[in-house]
């Protein structure tokens, strides 16, 4: 680490040195600064401590005759140097007691770096000089005398200038000179002493600070100003009533004062109009009232206007709200145009609602929708607040790990946010949308909080009523929600929430209720949308064999996702036939999925009906639904062996080995000697090897395929 010395400790002649240069490329040990810059004819002290530097130390012990002095542009690795540097020579150094050393270093000259290279503890920089471009002349002149007077009237203004760099300025002919020492005393940012450094010419070095010097001396003056002017008319004890008044002559300086107060009596008016709940509007306008004390470049102005139209955005409930009466028979009509089947979940859907139409104040239980993927859960929710004529929100919570995801963000973060559920209230605009959480089995946990901790208060109709968000820091009625939750695994839920939830599950569609579905619904969706809906002789049909082998040979799941794809996969083939005027096709029949689609993927086993020794049809259930699982047995004479094939789990081969044990146990009874299989190589096999199959219930089917 490299700091600077304090001005304590510089001698008094540290600023004067000699103008002798170096010249020539070279190569030069490195010192690097953080967040220093050196200057040519300026002295720079410096406290050495890191490894690097101390090295180039040793090396000027050594016979170096100079080093060069190089800013940082990151974290002080060579690959984020500047490339131009100063070249010093080492005047002094002596040993400080926290380790190191405090060196004193005279710039020498520019120079600019054409490479480095690492050298045990050091950095090594093979540099040559840069020389600066003079042009001699009346307006140099001109320019060298005002930076000189403006050293002065800044040091005066300022009260930050040591005496001595305004004396040595008086003195300094030089123009170059004087632009670099107001460069290395004056200017604070290193970025913009960076800048100067690598400006070569001397005419538009001394403009650049001369430009920097003016801009600092008219803020100095309207800050006197200002200070003059509020003075005036209050008393040195009133400190609360003279900030204000010091922001109120700001903001008339700059024109805004008007807006300001436009901005408040809108504010006002829109929280006067609102049914915000008295605490809420009380604390509305206390922040209002905030804004007339913030600075208008104060980052703290968005944080409290961002907050206010937070909750001017929110809908809050009227002091006196009419029951919502629903229709059942049009909900169910609606339900029912929707989605082919599920009649168990929609007459539970429309028990529900008949109970939330009756009653306001019930504490029925939160709907919790769980099935495979593409059985029509969040396309159910749309279709219930489409039935109950409310609006529609959703928000998918997979992958959420944050607590503040939920509850929000304090404010006292930047870019604090709303969590989830009152954002989503904002979208809607209603204090009574269907809220649907989708995908909650998905949520995490980690250092950062539990999310479904935070669902339990806005899910629990006992404390609904008065959410608490960490950004609104206002309690928020949630009792009018209609929450629906989304879920593939009921037991990926949290047990907690999950004890809060009715579950409702949606099975997978059966092969008959797809063809259904797609001859209803998918197939009329995709030819409309790829233009092969028109009547005549260019739209599109599908034969009842075509779809039923698209559903059993081409798509292996519970809903009808893959399904709608395979539709819309034989459209856009169709589609761009007949764009480019090509022979297509008119009705699809099952000879044409080949062509189109094809190999199908999946074999159609059906039901094997016939009676074979040795095989046994069992039942898997996947996460497509559920389908046959043949087992197959075999023995031969010869060493005794029982060998499991199929690609099974540890759970399934112990099941076969306890089924060949009961098998053998009960070989009487079954009907043949216990030798026959203790005396031979017995072989199980399940077809399908490389799809990995476990699961604790296929023991029967085993041992009867081993009888």
């Amino acid at each position: 680490m490299i700091a600077s010395l304090t001005p304590d400790s510089m001698p008094q002649d540290a600023l004067e040195v000699d103008a002798e240069g170096v010249t020539g490329a070279t190569e030069l040990p490195v010192v690097v600064l953080s967040e220093q810059v050196a200057f040519p004819r300026i002295s720079q002290p410096l406290q050495v401590t890191d490894p690097a530097s101390l090295w180039a130390l040793e090396r000027l012990r050594d016979g170096a005759q100079n080093v060069l002095l190089l800013q940082s542009a990151g974290d002080a690795q060579d690959a984020d140097l500047y490339t131009v540097g100063t070249v010093c020579a080492l005047v002094r150094q002596y040993l400080i007691p926290s380790g190191g050393y405090s060196a004193l270093f005279k710039g020498q000259e520019r120079a600019q770096v054409l490479a480095t290279e690492r050298d045990g503890d050091g950095l090594v920089a093979m540099i040559t000089p840069l020389n600066e471009s003079m042009r001699n002349g009346p307006e140099l002149e001109a320019l060298r005398r005002t930076l000189s007077t403006q050293i002065h009237e800044y040091a005066e203004k300022s009260n930050q200038v040591a005496p001595e760099v305004v004396s040595l300025a008086r003195r300094i002919t030089h123009a170059g000179y004087l632009a670099d020492l107001a460069a290395a005393k004056l200017v604070e940012d290193p970025e913009h002493q960076q800048q100067l450094l690598e400006e070569l010419d001397v005419y538009e070095r001394m403009f650049a600070v001369t430009a920097l010097l003016n801009g600092w001396i008219r803020t100095l003056d309207v800050r006197s100003s200002i200070q003059s002017q509020i003075q005036e008319g209050i008393e040195s004890a009133q400190r609360n009533f003279y900030l204000k008044e010091q922001l109120r002559t700001i903001q008339r300086e700059l024109g805004i004062a008007n807006a300001v107060g436009d901005e408040r009596e809108e504010l006002l008016e829109a929280i006067a109009g609102s049914n915000m709940p008295e605490t809420v509007r009380v604390r509305a306008t206390k922040e209002i009232e905030r804004l007339e004390g913030i600075s208008p470049a104060s980052p703290e102005l968005a944080v409290v206007r961002n907050y206010i139209d937070t909750l001017l955005d929110l809908p809050w409930p009227p002091a006196q709200s009419r029951r919502r009466r629903v229709g059942l028979k049009s909900a169910r009509r609606v339900l029912d145009r929707h989605h082919f089947g599920l009649e168990k979940v929609k007459k539970r859907v429309v028990e529900y609602l008949a109970v939330r139409s009756l009653t306001e104040e019930s504490q029925s239980p939160i709907l919790c929708l769980v099935g495979p993927p593409g059985v029509g859960k969040t396309s159910l929710g749309r279709a219930i607040a489409q039935a109950v004529r409310r609006r529609y929100i959703r928000v998918s919570l997979g992958g959420v790990r944050d607590e503040a995801e939920i509850r929000g963000h304090r404010r006292t973060y930047v870019g604090a946010l709303p969590g989830r559920i009152i954002q989503g209230m904002a979208r809607a605009g209603a204090v009574d949308p269907v809220f649907v959480l989708d995908e909650v089995d998905k949520i995490g946990r980690d250092f950062r909080g539990d999310p479904s901790s935070a669902l339990l208060e806005a899910l629990d109709p006992e404390h609904n009523r008065n959410f608490s968000d960490h950004y609104l820091e206002v309690g928020y009625d949630l009792s009018k929600v209609m929450f629906l939750l989304t879920a593939n695994n009921e037991w990926g839920i949290p047990p907690t929430l999950r004890d809060r939830l009715e579950i409702i599950r949606l099975e997978g569609y059966t092969a008959r209720e797809k063809m259904a579905i797609a001859k209803g619904h998918l197939v009329p969706r995709q030819l409309k949308d790829h233009g092969l809906a028109a009547s005549g002789k260019t739209r599109l049909r599908f034969s009842d064999e075509a779809l039923a082998a698209i559903v059993q040979r081409y798509t292996r799941e519970a809903g009808v996702r893959e399904l709608e794809r395979r539709i819309a996969a034989v459209c856009r083939k169709v589609a761009r036939r007949r764009a480019a005027g090509e022979p297509a096709h008119r009705v699809v029949r099952i000879a044409d999925l080949r062509e189109l689609l094809g190999p199908a993927p999946y074999t159609d086993r059906g039901e094997d009906t016939s009676d074979r020794v040795g095989v046994v049809n069992g039942l898997a259930v996947t996460a497509h639904g559920g389908e046959l699982l043949p087992v197959e047995a075999a023995w031969s004479r010869g060493k005794r062996e029982f060998l499991c094939t199929g690609n099974l789990g540890d759970v399934m081969t112990e099941s076969a080995h306890a089924a060949l044990s009961y098998v053998t146990r009960h070989a009487g009874r079954l009907g043949f000697q216990p030798n026959v299989l203790t005396d031979a190589f017995v072989h199980l096999h399940v077809p399908e090897g490389a799809v990995p199959k476990d699961g604790p219930s296929a023991g029967i089917a085993m041992g009867t395929a081993l009888a």
